[in-house]
């Protein structure tokens, strides 16, 4: 992915997660022995987003507008392009294998050209956008190869590709409000694959893993099988769900259900639950006139619906045909994963380990956005500044035919 500047052997690195509660810029210096350190931060509430989906430019660009100028001022920098997470537009992933004739004998760029022409050709039938790509095998003549094929002796190349696509309209809007902001998108990186990327070991990803993030109005889903991205799922039901729900069910506003929730909310009941009371203003009604109801409670109003949404997110692993070689562990991260019992229930209804997970620690990044609900935003910066044998959006511009090229050998070198 290409960065924001290079200087003296490092490079500054912008990323942007732009979600429904709350839109987070990073900005780091990386340097060539992989180091990356985080020295600007900005964060914000989100408006003008729904469950992923910009449904109002003109909020969504004062947010986005807001949370950037925080980062830039902090780092001291003024920003041209950013690398954009993608949650919208029914995120679907392809497993498929493209194949060419290798013209001269051996394989070259021009071959690997061809049938990544091909694979992109075919992700974006029906009218949907290429947001990532990578590899996931090669074959020479039909039989299994290794890494970078080029100088081998063959006379067709097969690559097994996995592609992650979204709908046209979701991702231009996207796209549109950060271009308002004056800023260029450098890269487009689905979220499943950032928050996998920041919560899960390499070893985890080499035994097979599922990855959960959820979110306040997105649940996505990343899979791996022998260390390589194979799912990427979007559900748009989140923590923000849980929140109307009690809010209608106690009759409350808004925000104070959100407040009682993080408070009060668990999906593991104890005995004590029953006696355990809390108080609240009902919607409408006059100042310091309070209602009071119990932990059991409220804990019943919460299961459903989370229990809902964990048996969702299970159909569709098991959907995509890769539940038998995602492995027995599941990790879940984002916002929603802090609620008490959420780890117990999920691996009550799945029938796998879990475990709850916060992202990885960055150099210089704040422990006030340590925790499992920027764990987007840190995987974007990992995946921007990490060869990770992935190949963004940027890199199927025709108009950067030359330097796609010549990322070729990195991405299939580093691929396996």
């Amino acid at each position: 992915m290409r960065s924001s500047s290079r200087r003296a052997g490092r490079r500054l690195v912008s990323v942007l997660d732009i979600g429904t509660a709350k839109i987070a810029c990073l900005i780091a210096v990386a340097d060539e022995s992989g180091g990356v350190r985080i020295v600007g931060l900005g964060h914000q509430r989100s408006r003008g987003v729904k469950a992923g989906v910009i449904i109002d430019l003109d909020q969504a660009e004062q947010a986005i507008r807001a949370s950037v100028g925080q980062a830039e001022r902090m780092a001291g920098v003024t920003l041209e392009e950013v690398v954009v997470g993608v949650s919208c537009g029914r995120l679907a992933s392809l497993n498929f294998a493209a194949s060419t004739d290798v013209e001269t004998g051996r394989v070259g760029d021009g071959d690997i050209a061809r049938a990544l022409k091909g694979a992109r050709a075919f992700a974006e039938r029906d009218g949907r956008a290429l947001v990532h790509l990578n590899p996931t095998g090669i074959r020479l003549d039909g039989a299994p190869g290794g890494g970078d094929p080029r100088g081998m002796a063959a006379r067709r190349l097969g690559l097994d590709l996995h592609a992650v696509t979204a709908d046209e309209g979701p991702l231009q809007n996207l796209t549109l409000a950060v271009e308002r902001c004056f800023l260029g998108v450098s890269a487009l990186v689905p979220t499943p694959y950032a928050s996998a990327l920041a919560v899960t070991t390499e070893e985890e990803r080499r035994l097979g893993v599922a990855v959960l993030d959820i979110g306040a109005g997105t649940t996505t889903i990343a899979g791996f099988v022998d260390g390589r991205f194979v799912l990427a799922d979007a559900i748009p039901v989140g923590g923000h769900h849980i929140t109307f729900d009690i809010a209608r069910s106690l009759q409350m506003p808004l925000a104070q259900a959100e407040r009682i929730k993080a408070l009060y909310g668990a999906l593991v009941s104890a005995p004590s639950d029953v006696h355990d009371t809390f108080t609240y203003q009902l919607a409408g009604e006059d100042e310091g006139v309070e209602h009071t109801t119990t932990k059991a409670v409220l804990g019943e109003i919460m299961r459903p619906r989370v229990a809902s949404l964990v048996d969702l997110a299970g159909d569709r692993i098991e959907r995509s045909g890769l539940g038998g070689l995602i492995g027995e562990r599941v990790v879940v991260t984002g916002g929603s994963s802090a609620i008490v019992g959420l780890g117990e229930l999920t691996a009550s209804r799945l029938g796998r380990s879990v475990r709850a997970a916060v992202p990885t620690r960055l150099n210089g990044l704040p422990p006030s956005v340590a925790g499992p609900a920027f764990s987007t935003v840190v995987g974007l910066m990992i995946a921007a500044t990490a060869d990770d044998g992935a190949i963004g959006s940027d890199a199927y511009d025709e108009a950067r035919q030359t330097g796609y090229l010549g990322r070729v050998g990195a991405w299939l070198r580093d691929g396996f």
